[in-house]
């Protein structure tokens, strides 16, 4: 009995084995079937590769200067007796700006005026005389000494007369001084010295004018740029844009200065760009980012720079092909416009590049777009150029 019971647990035991290895080899199959999990599906956003005109611009900061800036001084002494503007006040050609005390002048003048009177007709009595010693002269009557005498006093009265008539021009022009007129169109600025007191001749600056309108920016480029500035400037006006700090949109103007040497210590070219400044955005004084446009590169490429990556074998892209999955597209960069940048190659235009999500990429990965389509790339390639970053 003893001997049955012990035959029936190996039995048992024997065909539990059997059933587990059978498990295990059914589950192994199946397995083996099944074959790799498949990928992850990747969720990332995409942006079109966009095809259009952009400008070949190179950046600098640059600095506002009047277009023409006159310090107003008195050209003679005297007392200011009338300030005929406000400081800060518009002014144009012309306008009147400071009287200074004409009375002085005005004897000055009167004196002038008499004396070229009274020397004028003692220098017609000594024409007169001169001829009657030269009548007697010739007669036999006086001596050639007495003569000469005559005639050299007559020709010295002359010559006094036209000192009197020089003189009488300086009181006049003496008297116009004491009227000060605007050289200029601009702005004044502060009033340096104010009714009632005596100014020097060509002393201190009464005040300050400046031509804002038109006016200029003052920028400062690499000498690296200076042939293709030169090349671009013999066919065409070259642009200069200038952004200065709360002004919704730039100042547009021309390049109308080149500088006629390399500042050494700098390595540096200075350039000038003239704006018309209607709307007088423009300040003396302000500084402003300033673009200069060389040219305007026809047909580029351009993708967001979030979309271009940077590896060992140098820049790289993920393209979602039209099958879901992403390629991995080295490219090479031409130039980088703050949010976009330009390619020479490796993209075509509309086609679909990452640029959010790379960095659960392989080449081969599934995607799931979150972003525009190719539908959009007509759109935005309509849109107007980015403002460009640093250019060439």
């Amino acid at each position: 009995m003893k001997y049955r019971n012990h035959l029936c647990r190996a039995s048992t035991s024997s065909l539990l084995i059997v059933l587990m290895s059978l498990a295990c080899l059914l589950a192994g199959c199946n397995k083996a079937k099944s074959g790799p999990p498949p990928r992850e599906t990747v969720p990332v956003t995409v942006a079109p590769a966009v095809q259009k005109d952009v400008p070949l611009n190179v950046k600098a900061v640059g600095n506002v200067e009047p277009y023409s800036t006159v310090s107003v001084k008195s050209m003679i002494a005297g007392e200011i007796t009338r300030v005929a503007f406000q400081e800060g006040q518009d002014v144009k050609k012309g306008d009147l700006l400071f009287v200074i005390d004409p009375r002085p002048y005005e004897a000055a003048l009167a004196q002038a005026k008499g004396n070229l009177a009274r020397d004028t007709a003692q220098a017609a009595n000594a024409k007169a005389q001169a001829e009657r010693y030269l009548s007697l002269f010739k007669a036999g009557v006086i001596s050639k000494e007495q003569t000469d005498q005559v005639l050299t006093a007559a020709n010295a009265m002359q010559e006094t007369v036209s000192a009197d008539q020089a003189a009488v021009e300086t009181a006049k022009v003496n008297l116009t001084y004491c009227s000060i007129y605007s050289p200029i169109d601009g702005r004044t600025g502060n009033l340096m010295v104010h009714q009632g007191n005596v100014v020097k001749a060509n002393d201190v600056a009464l005040v300050t004018i400046n031509q804002v309108q038109p006016i200029y920016v003052t920028f400062a480029v690499p000498e690296q740029y200076l042939p293709e500035v030169k090349k671009h400037l013999v066919t065409h006006k070259l642009t200069v844009t200038a952004n200065v700090p709360n002004e919704p949109k730039p100042a547009v103007g021309v390049l109308t200065f080149v500088d006629n040497s390399v500042d050494p210590a700098t390595g540096t070219i200075k350039l000038k760009g003239t704006f018309t400044n209607a709307d007088r955005r423009l300040w003396p004084g302000q500084f402003s980012d300033v673009s200069l446009t060389l040219t305007t590169q026809a047909n580029a490429v351009l993708v967001p720079t979030a979309a271009v990556q940077t590896g060992q074998n140098g820049t790289y892209v993920f393209v979602v092909k039209e099958d879901g999955t992403a390629e991995m597209r080295p490219v090479t960069v031409d130039r980088i416009l703050e949010a976009q940048t330009v390619l020479r190659s490796g993209v075509k235009p509309g086609e679909q590049v990452v640029t959010d999500g790379q960095l659960r990429l392989m080449p081969g990965s599934k995607v799931a777009v979150s972003g525009p389509t190719a539908s959009s790339t007509n759109a935005q390639s309509t849109q107007p150029p980015a403002r460009q970053g640093n250019g060439l």
